[in-house]
């Protein structure tokens, strides 16, 4: 039985990660910092800490034969208020650890390092990031492979997690899912950039198999590539009575990209199994049952959260 270190773990992808690797029979231990959590009550070995923290993570990196490295600013929005604290934490604290320790790690860096380009992607097209975010994710990402480890280059995420880790409602599928159910309207800027988007679930299984396989290398993760304001059509399936109003002027995001999955295709097993449609049915569910007191709280929206954060701390 492995022991795995899942270093982020009661986040957005660590929650659903754990449950199946202690599914699989390993050993996990979470670490984190909880930053959009109050609490973490699941029944799993917990280490609160923080990732800036190099000499922790050195001293208790020996006791896991693996490390999953979760823990990162996530998001343009998010990233974009304050680079230089996005620098030191998506970067160099994971440069420091591995400098230190010449451990390899299995890292989650995103397809927004391709920035906007036409065709179809793979893993040696050119990188263009557009933001902090997928800037510092590329250099982790490079530092990463240097160390022998494995990088996936996440699609645009979508749906619920586990049952104890928040859900985010700032992913493009996850809050037209909230409007639609909350105003009956949903609003598409533009809406013809291209996205790969893949379902939460699925990541966390592919993160499963790679704690089984020694690549080094970065691979493409994504269902399928779809246009913003064909998601329209999944949303009419479901809400008969949504108005969605198309407003034709350039969105603030710039990005525009399709990837091809050929190359993860053939080095793992798994493939993605969770549909769009699913996982909306299982939000509204979530919803409607009122289980989030109060969808609007910023702890759900990573870029209002990390503003409000560092505000308050600016004040002293």
């Amino acid at each position: 039985m492995k022991n795995v270190l899942v270093v982020g773990g009661a986040g957005y992808i660590g929650g659903c990660l754990s449950d199946m690797l202690i599914e699989k029979g390993y050993n996990v231990t979470v670490f984190d910092r909880l930053l959009y959590e109050d609490r973490f009550l699941k029944e799993v070995p917990f280490i609160f800490g923080d990732i800036r923290d190099t000499d922790t993570l050195v001293s208790l990196s020996p006791k896991y034969d693996t490390i999953i490295w979760l823990a990162a600013i996530v998001g343009d929005g998010a990233c974009s208020q304050d680079p230089a604290l996005t620098h030191e934490v998506n970067y160099l604290a994971v440069k420091r650890f591995l400098d230190k320790t010449k451990r390899r790690i299995i890292f989650p860096s995103t397809c927004s390092v391709y920035g906007a380009q036409d065709g179809l992607l793979s893993e040696e097209s050119p990188t263009r990031p557009l933001s902090a975010y997928a800037e510092t994710k590329l250099l982790a990402e490079k530092t990463v492979l240097d160390h022998g480890g494995m990088a996936f280059r996440l699609g645009t995420l979508f749906g619920l997690g586990d049952h104890y880790s928040r859900l985010r409602l700032d992913l493009v599928l996850n809050v037209l899912t909230y409007k639609a159910l909350s105003e009956g309207k949903i609003t598409v800027f533009g809406g013809d950039q291209w996205r790969p988007v893949l379902a939460v679930k699925d990541v966390a299984a592919y993160f499963v198999e790679a704690v089984t396989r020694d690549y080094n290398d970065v691979y493409n993760l994504s269902m399928k590539n779809i246009r913003i304001k064909d998601c329209a059509g999944v949303y009419k399936n479901i809400f008969p009575e949504l108005v969605v109003e198309i407003v034709d002027s350039k969105f603030e995001d710039l990005r525009n990209y399709q990837v091809t999955n050929d190359k993860s295709e053939k080095a793992f097993i798994f493939k993605p199994k969770v549909s769009i449609e699913a996982e909306v049915h299982r939000m509204v569910e979530l919803l409607k049952a009122r289980r989030i007191k109060n969808p609007l709280d910023p702890r759900y929206y990573n870029t209002h959260f990390v503003k409000a954060t560092l505000d308050d701390i600016r004040k002293y």
